[in-house]
This record gives C-alpha cells, sequence and structure tokens, in this order.
C-alpha cells in the first residue's frame, strides 16, 4: 500500500513537472524573438548620425537591434549589394536612386502602400501606381561660394545668372589669387579612381538634363535615352563644364577627393564649391564660419535663376526579408517620431521631405535650398531615370578624360555624343 502511495505521489510530482515545463516552453516560444535589422545605405556624410539614431532607436525597442552599414563617397555601392546578394546578406533595408535602381532590384523590393508616412510626403518613389520608396531627403545644390571671399574680389553672387558672368568673376578670381589667399577659384573633382566621378557624370550633368526647364521637364534626358544629343544646348554645357575645369584646382580637379575638395572649401582655399547641402555636416565638423550660399550652374548664354533640387535616394525594405515588418516600423519612426525629426535635421543636416517636420536646418546650404524652395524656379534633377552605371562607367571616364585636357573641347562633344547614342542599348 505504502509503495503504491509512493508510486501515485512520484507520477503526481512528474505531472506537475512536465506541466510547468510545458507552460515554461509555451512562454519561450510565445516570447518574441529578437530582431536585427540590416540597413546598408550609401550616403557617407549622414553616417554618424544615422549609426547613432539607430543606436537611440535599438535602446528603445526591447528585442529590435538596427545595425547599419555604411558604403559611399565613391564606392560601388551596386557591385557591393550585389555580392551581398551572392553570399545570401540581402539587406532589410537598401537605398536606391531612382529607377534604374528598381529595375535591378525590384523582386527584392516591398510594396509600401499604406504606411503612416506616405500622406506625409509628395516624394515617395512610386512604381505603376505603387509606393515602393521612402525618401531619404530634399536634396539640392548650385555652385556653392564663400561670401567672404567673392566680397573682398567685389563680385556680387546675385549677379552669377549666366555663363559670361561666370568667366568674369572667375578671371578676377584668378587675377586676385594671391591677395586673396586662395589656390583656384572652384573646388571641383572629377576623378574616376579617385571615386569622384559623380560630381561631374552626375550631378552637374543633370545640369544639361533639367537646367533652364521647368521642374519637371524631363524632354532632354527622355530624347537621351532614345539616342539624340540636343546639339545646340549640349555647346551651350560643354563651354560651361570647360570653364569650370578650366579654373578648377588641378590637383583637386584629377586626382582629388571628397576630403580634398570640401576641406579646400572649408580652409578658404577656394571661392566656390561643387558640391550639394549634404556637405553641411563636414562644414560644420572643420569649424566653418564664414557665410556661404548657393549661386546657380547658370551654364546657358540666357539668364538662370533656379537652384537643383530633388529626391536623391530612397530607401526600400527586402521584401523576402523576415523582418520587413520591424524594418517599415524602423523606417516610420523616423518620418514620425520627435527624435526621427531630430535626427533628420539636426544630426543629418538634411531638409527633411516630410511635411509635418517643423525644424528647421542649421546648415547654411540647406537654408540657402529651403529659401530657393520657397521661391519657386528650381530645375529637377534627373539622373535616376538613367540605366544603371551610365554615371560611373559611361559619362564619369569621360568628364575625367575632359578634365585632364579642358581645350579639347570638340573631343568632349564627340565622346559624349556618342555615348548618348549609346543609351538605348544599355
Amino acid at each position: 500500500m505504502k509503495k503504491l502511495a509512493l508510486r501515485i505521489v512520484t507520477i503526481a510530482a512528474l505531472a506537475v513537472v512536465l506541466a510547468v515545463g510545458a507552460s515554461c516552453a509555451k512562454k519561450e516560444a510565445d516570447k518574441p524573438k529578437d530582431i536585427t535589422i540590416n540597413m546598408f545605405q550609401l550616403k557617407v556624410e549622414i553616417k554618424d548620425a544615422l549609426d547613432a539614431y539607430a543606436a537611440k532607436y535599438s535602446a528603445a525597442s526591447p528585442g529590435t537591434t538596427v545595425k547599419v552599414e555604411t558604403l559611399g563617397g565613391g564606392g560601388d555601392y551596386g557591385g557591393a549589394l550585389k555580392a551581398k546578394v551572392q553570399a545570401g546578406q540581402m539587406p532589410d533595408i537598401f537605398m536606391i536612386e531612382g529607377r534604374g535602381g528598381y529595375d535591378i532590384w525590384k523582386d527584392y523590393i516591398a510594396t509600401l502602400d499604406g504606411e503612416p508616412w506616405i500622406k506625409d510626403t509628395d516624394l515617395a518613389f512610386k512604381v505603376d501606381g505603387k509606393v515602393v520608396g521612402f525618401p531619404v531627403a530634399i536634396e539640392g545644390y548650385g555652385l556653392a561660394y564663400n561670401a567672404d571671399i567673392l566680397a573682398k574680389a567685389g563680385i556680387d553672387p546675385n549677379t552669377l545668372t549666366t555663363r559670361a558672368a561666370y568667366e568674369q568673376a572667375f578671371k578676377t578670381l584668378e587675377a586676385k589669387k594671391r591677395e586673396l589667399g586662395i589656390d583656384a577659384p572652384v573646388a571641383m573633382a572629377a576623378s574616376v579612381a579617385g571615386g569622384m566621378w559623380w560630381v561631374a557624370g552626375q550631378h552637374n550633368l543633370a545640369c544639361y538634363w533639367g537646367g533652364g526647364l521647368a521642374f519637371d521637364d524631363t524632354s532632354v534626358i527622355q530624347n537621351a535615352l532614345k539616342g539624340q544629343l540636343d546639339e545646340a544646348r549640349f555647346a551651350q554645357y560643354a563651354k560651361y563644364v570647360q570653364l569650370l575645369f578650366n579654373y578648377a584646382d588641378k590637383k583637386i580637379l584629377l586626382n582629388g577627393s571628397y576630403d580634398d575638395q570640401v576641406g579646400s572649401f572649408a580652409q578658404g582655399r577656394t571661392a566656390f564649391l561643387h558640391q550639394g547641402n549634404w556637405v553641411d555636416p563636414n562644414m560644420k565638423q572643420l569649424g566653418v564660419t564664414f557665410k556661404m550660399g548657393y549661386a546657380p550652374h547658370a551654364f546657358l548664354d540666357t539668364v538662370q535663376t533656379g537652384l537643383y533640387l530633388f529626391a536623391p535616394s530612397w530607401y526600400v525594405v527586402n521584401s523576402q526579408s523576415p523582418n520587413a515588418a520591424a524594418a517599415k516600423a524602423f523606417l516610420n519612426s523616423i518620418a514620425s517620431s520627435a527624435d526621427g525629426h531630430d535626427y533628420m535635421v539636426n544630426g543629418a543636416g538634411m531638409i527633411p521631405a516630410f511635411k509635418s517636420v517643423t525644424l528647421k536646418p542649421s546648415g547654411q546650404l540647406s537654408q540657402a535650398l529651403m529659401a530657393a524652395n520657397a521661391k519657386g524656379g528650381n530645375y529637377g534633377v534627373f539622373f535616376g531615370m538613367l540605366p544603371d552605371g551610365a554615371g560611373q562607367n559611361v559619362f564619369g571616364p569621360i568628364f575625367d578624360l575632359f578634365a585632364q585636357s579642358p581645350s579639347k573641347i570638340d573631343q568632349f562633344t564627340a565622346d559624349m555624343k556618342k555615348a548618348i547614342a549609346g543609351l538605348p542599348n544599355k
């Protein structure tokens, strides 16, 4: 009888243990799994600010960690992304720069219809009526100038509205280099080997695509995609490029890095800088105190007063990722939270693409863009419509070659005409 009672107690105890174990197992199964959102992006100038925001978001989101990898400044972002696919390491969030990028990665791009931030922006990237891209920022550029240097040289930046006006200004600066303490009038880089192909082969070439036209007029680039060059328009554009190359610091133009180019301007060794408002954080880091602004890339014989404004890139979510929902939540936090707004404006120095953001950027170049945007009469930026790799592999080398011999304008024109004729085949 005692043995039977002992056996009953033992069975009962085992049942309790099993029940407790099952309960613990259920609780463990019900517990949310830790998620790591891997983000891959190409804007090197916002790296520190984005890393800090990702860390802050991760700390406030138990079970979720956001890791950001940055490859930019002329690095082969597209090639690196393709390598990640081959290695089975496709990120949860990555970046595209327009339709060319979308066409390559469309099998990995999730539809974002219904996300809360969509109603707060006019710049979501859409394909066939569906939202697929989260706008990183509004960016833009003209030819940045050091107002102090121009004032000492007797140059009013408001008069720089034609190519002829620029030619006179550059000649004045060149003649007064010693007096002004500058190395050259312009800081511009065009080296393919130095990773700076995008300054000329992408951003400057955008002047030809959209300069002097209505903001949404894509007729020039649409014709180029059919292989057609507007020869009269391009002749004026080529003279402007030649002018910039002739008066640029040759070391920076032919061999300089991003840091060389930006540093030269920040240190007052050049009067003009061919970069966009994304350099505002660099200017802050380098302790710039002089007044600066933007003059238009006025390459035409007729007056141009606008700047170039665009949403240059979009975050997209990997449709094949098990963490897609968490990735969407992270992006929404950037657009909708106070911390996200602070990151975009005060951290990264960007102009947000979202209407609900009331913060104003502190950077002078971003402020100049906001003023231009409010004024209107600006130009669109359409290099995102080009086939993937056209800027780096087709146009970049042509500008690099022209930079080495700016007198060979006829060769530059012939090379560009041939390159554009080949676009329909890419």
